[in-house]
């Protein structure tokens, strides 16, 4: 692994970790809190914070997660070279528009 790829990952690893304890504690208190779906979205559309915590959250994952892929299927299988950085490019893609796609959908509901 370059040292640029193991730089991305280990800076998107610290905000993961903190967005994924941020996101956990508050499913935990919207659920001991009694609130609903509606609830829920009352207090999340419109809302410019909820956005940007969520966006930097998918742009995280985007890039940690393929970097971590693509190190496991370097080690466990043959594939190398160029095919393999693209196919991991095509999965970043993929989180990325699925995570800021469900971020703004929650957003603007």
């Amino acid at each position: 692994m370059s040292a640029g790829l193991y730089l991305a990952q280990r800076l998107t690893a610290v905000v993961l970790a903190f967005a994924v304890a941020v996101h956990l504690v508050t499913i935990v208190y919207a659920v001991r809190g009694g609130l609903n779906a509606g609830d829920i979205l009352a207090r999340t559309t419109g809302n410019v914070a909820f956005l940007a915590f969520y966006v930097v959250f998918v742009a995280a994952a985007a890039i940690h997660a393929p970097i971590g892929l693509r190190s496991v299927l370097r080690e466990w299988t043959a594939w190398r070279g160029r095919s393999l950085d693209l196919a991991m490019l095509g999965v970043a893609a993929v989180i990325a528009v699925m995570g800021l796609r469900a971020a703004f959908a929650v957003y603007s509901a």
